[in-house]
Parts: C-alpha cells; structure tokens; sequence
C-alpha cells in the first residue's frame, strides 16, 4: 500500500474517535507536533489514543472531508476539515476545525505528522 494510501484510509476510518482502531494506523514511535489555534503540543502513541478516548466522549460520529493531498515517497501531505456530530445532537453535523498536516510514513504505519489547525 502506498503512503498515500495508507493516509487516505487513516482519515475514512472512525480512528480519530475509536482508540483501538487508531492503534492500527500509529507507528509505536510516533511523534506529532501539533500548532492550534491554542498553542503548540506534542504528541506521542499514548497521548493520542487518550486524545482519541476523550473526542469519542463527545461525539458519536467523526467525518474528515479532504480537500488537498500530495504525495512524494514516504510523504503526505493533506488538507482537510473535519466534521463531528455530537453525542446531544446526533443528526446536526458540525464543523470542528480545518487542518492541515504532512505526515511521514514508516513501517506502513503514521510515523512523524507536523499539523496545524484552526477551528471554524
């Protein structure tokens, strides 16, 4: 599978609100460094699956619509906004935040990601 691919299968999946699934897509040396409209955060396998825990907390449903995607060998480049409906609301979907990131792939697997995001 290409890194391509692999990115694209990441952001179709529910992994961004079910931590199991996620485990499945993070390289166990996985770093993301992540700049929000908050400040600046670090990320490593454990951080996230707990990130992933407390989204799925609050919404039931999690949807990534990508805009942009470039690939170049083990590089992927993605934009993208991403959507959520809440566990009060189920039927309204709500736009959470548009991002951008360029990951790197190892061992098929999301292995370094340099994000940024703004919420909507």
């Amino acid at each position: 599978m290409s890194a391509k691919e692999i990115v694209q299968n990441f952001y179709k999946s529910d992994a961004l609100i079910d931590s199991t699934l996620l485990k499945e897509f993070l390289h166990p040396e996985i770093v993301l460094e992540w700049n929000s409209s908050k400040g600046f955060v670090e990320h490593d396998f454990s951080s996230l699956l707990l990130l992933s825990d407390e989204i799925s907390k609050a919404y039931v449903r999690s949807k990534v619509r990508i805009s942009h995607i470039i690939a170049e060998n083990d590089l992927v480049s993605v934009r993208y906004s991403h959507f959520v409906k809440t566990i009060e609301n189920p039927r309204e979907e709500m736009l959470l935040a548009h991002f951008i990131v360029i990951w790197q792939i190892k061992d098929q697997k999301l292995y370094r990601g340099y994000q940024m995001s703004q919420l909507s």
